[in-house]
């Protein structure tokens, strides 16, 4: 059984549902840069000055939150995993959409930007591609619809 997942490569990875090969590596190395950037800039401006922007700055913050529990998720993976992964990546999805429209229609409540402010033109708009990617692994790496990845079927 060993031989034949080592066998599949990343075409058995999108069959038996694993979150975190194949391309799910690369997902989860992205999640967890954002996660990174996302955390030191809002702790310094945090630290720094909490008083110009306090809700830019906390937004951060929680976008680093999310980027960090999707990449968990998604390390995990297995039912639990994939259901965290797929609350982190709608919630942030509808974050980048609802801050990012926020703050072109009204630039005056965020005299800071935060990560998905502008819909992540900050961060050349990964944050705003980034939870549709993650959603469609997510779909892609489903096993027949089942969320149980360590499970494979016999094939003889």
């Amino acid at each position: 059984m060993a031989e034949q997942r080592r066998q599949t490569g990343t075409a058995g990875a999108a069959r038996t549902g694993r979150t975190r090969s194949g391309p799910g590596r690369v997902l989860i190395g992205v999640y967890l840069l954002f996660a990174i950037a996302a955390s030191s800039r809002a702790g310094v401006q945090i630290a720094t000055r909490f008083d110009e922007a306090p809700v830019a700055y906390l937004l951060s913050a929680f976008a680093a939150v999310v980027y960090l529990v999707a990449a968990a998720g998604l390390i995990r993976d297995g039912r639990t995993g994939r259901r965290i992964a797929y609350v982190c990546c709608t919630v942030e999805l509808v974050g980048v959409l609802a801050i990012g429209a926020a703050s072109i229609a009204v630039p005056a409540a965020f005299p800071d930007e935060t990560v998905w402010s502008g819909f992540g033109s900050g961060y050349g708009y990964i944050p705003l591609v980034l939870p549709v990617i993650g959603l469609l692994w997510l779909r892609r790496t489903r096993a027949g619809g089942a969320d149980a990845p360590d499970q494979l079927a016999p094939t003889s």
